[in-house]
């Protein structure tokens, strides 16, 4: 076993890039008398570690079976066995910050993260534009002899600058990653992903039907790592391997379901009382804890009838199934790691969620999670009738408020609520076996994500610079965990910590938790409509004492309270949390944010041009509208012409056997179609589609008129139109 003193391996280094090396050879008139000298590549640090952080999506702390939950983990397990296991780990509550915080170790409002990116809005702490004096972990490493990359899912980069137009300063390849493979936004289908490569957009499912991207990003990191360990084996590397799993759609291969058939008939309070008992069982929670009642809205398992059940229960083992997936992939990119030798000295620091289980998914669960953000219920018959569909690319799947509730046991509430450990905590596990002599402990201190980045500098013999690129850099605002990698029982040196998200807020100190009580659930997308400062009623924990936050001294204990309220605002104006907004909707509108497409009225494509996010794209909600296209076909063609959105939400102009068709698809529960009757003649053609919207509010319906070569061919009605 080789072990060390993690903290006394720090060495003086203010300033990246380095200066140049000076000459030390000598230079005559002639070479032969003089002396060569190359300026050397810079090495890391002798010992230093290879890095693989694991950063999972939307999964609960009682999901797992690593931490008592329903979904099998061998992996997670296996880490867990060679290393250490954390059980009062947090993250943020949502995507875009946790992220931001995880990779820079500061605050997610100190980086610009206060929600996720497609809801920033114009304020220092909610802008989204990570600036420059918060380098990530990955700019550190690589100025320190590191190779460096990204797969899997972003989620920062500020939605105007998604597309191919950039800039591409904020997107992986300009944070430091030398290599990015993954997709940009929150989600992608697993089936049919919007993949980017570096900064070029990619489709690598076309001409693979059992393509998987969850099965993709494994074999893409695998042969990454392979080729930086064959060309410079001495070189470690900093791998970030961040699966779209298990957010929304949950896509697994259908073996990984077929795993889970029935398993959960029993229903959500049964798991919730089974995962509770071997939470217990198994030394997760402490012997004392309470597990906390139903969030309020959520209904009873024994409520539901008997066809909700049914559906509700194939929702789960898709969602069952996808977890052990991914928990499968993480094990080939670590069995590639341990197959060339290099495992005892990786620290793999594996996250299970950014947040707690979503409950974004509805009641009943959906077929197209775009139903949700877009305020529009599916009938569960259709649901039922398309059970075996769910988790196949013909859905864009999301199970239940019941079972997210039920995959964040012991705790109350789930993901978007910040003030609540059902919304922060997450399992987390490392393992470094040269660094790390424990195996199979548990540690108990209270944890950050932002300590994460301090964890692995402190272990690779790395400072943080005091300016980076030219730019001076905020000091970080992590604290390493190496204090507890050999102590069991050290104690804390997080003592105090913020959350909010949303304007649920929270603020940890010593153990107690002051806490907002959420006025509006994650499963209400149109947000709370209460002030954001007086309309929230706060509680207050003793966690070190109640680990589930289960008992409520507000009433008992009011001084106490108005100590940490205090307390929570002042650390609220030290790190930009400032001001607080409960809103949601009103976020998602891409007019408040800057625009690559504010003032145009008229945009000019053409063949190829593919890929253009929503952000960058001519915006046709609600409002009237036209598109026009001058072609040249042959006889009785059939193709698209242009299309905007796909398979679960959009609109497409195309020719069918040579007759022009305007297809409206609104969120995939209703279709309309306007054809012409007759077929283009062979020839150049020009087929225009013009929308008369309805007015009167957002979502509502219009007259489409189609016309080739300016005379009308078909006229027809589209009742609903998508209004975010």
């Amino acid at each position: 076993m080789f072990t060390f003193n993690l903290s006394s391996m720090g060495f003086a280094q203010d300033v990246l890039p380095r200066p140049p090396q000076p000459f030390k050879g000598t230079v005559n008139l002639r070479a032969k008398e003089s002396k060569p000298d190359f300026p050397q590549p810079i090495k890391a640090p002798a010992g230093a570690p290879n890095v693989l952080l694991v950063l999972l999506d939307d999964v609960g702390f009682g999901a797992t079976s690593t931490f008592g939950g329903p979904c099998h983990t061998p992996t997670f397990q296996m880490l867990a066995d060679n290393g250490l296991k954390f059980n009062h780990f947090h993250t943020t509550a949502l995507c875009s910050p946790t992220r931001a915080a995880l990779i820079t170790g500061r605050n997610h409002h100190s980086v610009h993260s206060g929600a996720i990116t497609e809801a920033a809005t114009g304020f220092p702490g909610y802008d989204s534009v990570m600036q420059k004096d918060t380098a990530t972990v990955a700019e550190v490493l690589k100025q320190n002899g590191y190779g460096t990359a990204w797969f899997g899912k972003n989620h920062n980069v500020p939605d105007w600058q998604t597309s191919q137009a950039g800039p591409f300063d904020l997107w992986p390849t300009g944070l430091g990653f030398d290599h990015f493979y993954g997709f940009l936004g929150g989600d992608t289908s697993q089936w049919r992903p919007a993949v980017t490569e570096g900064t070029k957009p990619i489709d690598p499912y076309l001409g693979d039907p059992d393509y998987n991207f969850d099965y993709d990003i494994a074999d893409q990191a695998i042969k990454w790592i392979g080729m930086q360990k064959a060309v410079a084996p001495d070189k470690p590397f900093f791998c970030y391997y961040a699966p779209g799993a298990t957010h929304a759609p949950h896509h697994p291969k259908k073996e990984w379901v077929e795993k889970y058939k029935g398993k959960f008939d029993q229903g959500w309070d049964k798991i919730r009382e089974e995962t509770f008992a071997r939470q217990k069982k198994m030394g997760i929670i402490p012997q004392d804890a309470v597990l906390t009642p139903l969030a309020p809205g959520i209904q009873t398992w024994d409520s539901c009838s008997a066809n909700e059940k049914k559906a509700y229960a194939r929702f789960m083992e898709v969602y069952a199934g996808f977890l052990e997936q991914t928990d499968y992939n993480v094990g080939r990119v670590i069995d590639s790691i341990r197959k060339r030798g290099e495992l005892d000295n990786t620290m793999v620091i594996f996250i299970a969620g950014d947040n707690g289980a979503s409950a974004e998914g509805s009641r009943q669960g959906l077929l197209n999670e775009m139903t949700f953000f877009n305020g529009v219920k599916e009938n569960i018959d259709d649901v039922l009738a398309r059970a075996d569909e769910i988790g196949s690319w013909k859905t864009y799947n999301h199970y239940p408020i019941g079972w997210a509730h039920a995959m964040c046991t012991p705790f109350q509430w789930t993901k978007q609520i910040a003030s609540h450990f059902g919304g922060t905590r997450n399992g987390m596990v490392i393992s470094w076996p040269k660094g790390i002599a424990a195996k199979g402990e548990l540690r108990t201190q209270f944890h950050h994500c932002i300590d994460v980045v301090p964890t692995i500098l402190e272990a690779c013999q790395v400072t943080m610079p005091s300016s980076v690129n030219g730019v001076t850099q905020k000091p970080i605002e992590g604290v390493s965990l190496a204090y507890t990698f050999a102590e069991a029982n050290a104690k804390d040196q997080r003592t105090k910590q913020y959350f909010e998200l949303l304007a649920n807020r929270a603020i940890y100190s010593d153990g107690w938790v002051a806490c907002t009580t959420p006025v509006g659930a994650p499963w209400d997308s149109a947000g709370a409509k209460v002030d954001e400062i007086t309309g929230y009623k706060w509680e207050l924990y003793d966690t070190s004492k109640d680990f589930s936050q289960a008992h409520d001294l507000a009433a008992e204990m009011p001084d106490k309270l108005k100590d940490l309220q205090l307390l929570f605002y002042t650390e609220a104006a030290r790190y930009n949390v400032l001001p607080i907004d409960n809103s949601k909707t009103e976020r998602l509108d891409p007019a408040i944010r800057p625009s690559l497409t504010r003032g145009r009225k008229s945009f000019s494509y053409t063949e190829g041009m593919v890929r253009i996010p929503e952000g960058a794209s001519p915006d046709i909600k609600n409002k009237s509208w036209s598109v026009k296209a001058e072609v040249e076909v042959k006889e009785n063609a059939s193709g698209m012409i242009v299309t905007q959105g796909g398979l679960f939400g959009g609109w497409g102009l195309y020719l069918n056997q040579g007759k022009p068709v305007f297809h409206y698809n609104f969120v995939d529960v209703a279709h309309f179609d306007v054809a012409g009757k007759e077929s283009l003649a062979p020839g150049k053609h020009t087929v225009e589609m013009q929308f008369a919207y309805d007015g009167g509010g957002i979502g509502r319906g219009g007259m489409a008129t189609v016309s080739v070569d300016g005379s009308p061919v078909a006229k027809g009605r589209v009742e609903r139109t998508i209004p975010i």
